[in-house]
């Protein structure tokens, strides 16, 4: 079975005041990120200041924060994240920062949204709370963000929210048009986050039989939950991958990314599965070398 690759997001939206050890400066994300991939973690993500209805994202701070990483671990494999869609925006503005990154040789995987999510949590009453919050991503948004992953050589991190986004990403395995590089991200939404599947065997089966012949490498992360509580056992023992970190976590702790990370390691370690390297990772997705 492929060495397992582990993927620390460390921040998104998640703030301190719920986690003191979620990293937001730049400072804070460079040695987070470290300590990560000391652990065991091969790809790092993590968002800047930006929130999610805002267009515009700044290449810099990323650009400051993987230049000090690289230093450290020059094999790393780190991606951004972006804003949601709407009338707000252009495909062009929210993804304006990932091909800055990519030409100044910096990226070596962005991430690819191919469908549109309503995203809240549940209230007090236990139904979805009132807000008006759509991640939304068109299919010439998601054609926008494929070719240009492909014509700068990127891989791609592509997020599934629903099975509808696995059909799409498919769509576009099939007709030759991913990107070299790309990986399967499913995301299966927490307690109290109620979109997508649920993180039960049963979802993860559904969606492995939608994926079966694909030949795409796969990874599972649970947004508002405990991925190493529900499936990560499952997707070590089946040869997938697992996504971890604070962007994703909601339980009764308050631990560092790192220890999230370790917590998988030694999963992988007890089912006898090696966990891989940056460079084993960029090898077994067939990224291009920054």
């Amino acid at each position: 079975m492929q060495p397992l690759i582990i993927e620390a997001a460390i921040n998104g939206a998640t703030p301190k005041a719920m986690n003191p050890h979620v990293p937001r400066s730049v400072p804070e994300i460079v040695e987070c990120a470290c300590a990560c991939i000391a652990a065991g973690a091969a790809i790092v993500h993590h968002h800047n200041d930006e929130g999610l209805l805002e267009g515009r994202h700044a290449s810099e701070p990323y650009h400051g924060a993987w230049t000090r990483v690289y230093e450290r671990h020059p094999d790393a494999v780190l991606y951004p994240t972006m804003g949601g869609g709407g009338p707000h925006t252009t495909i062009k503005e929210r993804y304006l920062h990932v091909e800055e990154l990519a030409d100044a040789g910096m990226l070596r995987m962005a991430l690819i949204d191919p469908g549109s999510v309503s995203l809240g949590p549940l209230d007090s009453d236990g139904v979805p709370a009132a807000i008006d919050l759509v991640y939304q991503n068109t299919f010439a948004d998601v054609r926008y963000m494929a070719d240009v992953c492909r014509a700068r050589h990127v891989g791609a991190h592509i997020s599934i929210f629903e099975p509808g986004f696995l059909r799409v990403a498919l769509a576009y395995h099939a007709a030759g048009r991913l990107p070299a590089g790309a990986k399967i991200q499913f995301y299966f939404g927490g307690p109290n986050l109620p979109f997508g599947l649920p993180p039960t065997a049963a979802s993860l089966e559904a969606y492995l039989a939608m994926l079966e012949g694909s030949g795409l490498p796969w990874m599972v992360g649970v947004i508002g939950g405990d991925v190493t509580e529900t499936l990560a056992a499952l997707a070590i023992a089946r040869g997938g991958h697992v996504r971890v970190g604070l962007e994703d976590y909601a339980g009764p702790r308050q631990p560092r990314n790192e220890e999230l990370v370790s917590e998988v390691v030694q999963m992988a370690h007890r089912a006898g599965r090696s966990v891989a390297t940056p460079a084993q990772t960029a090898e077994l997705l067939a990224l291009p070398r920054h």
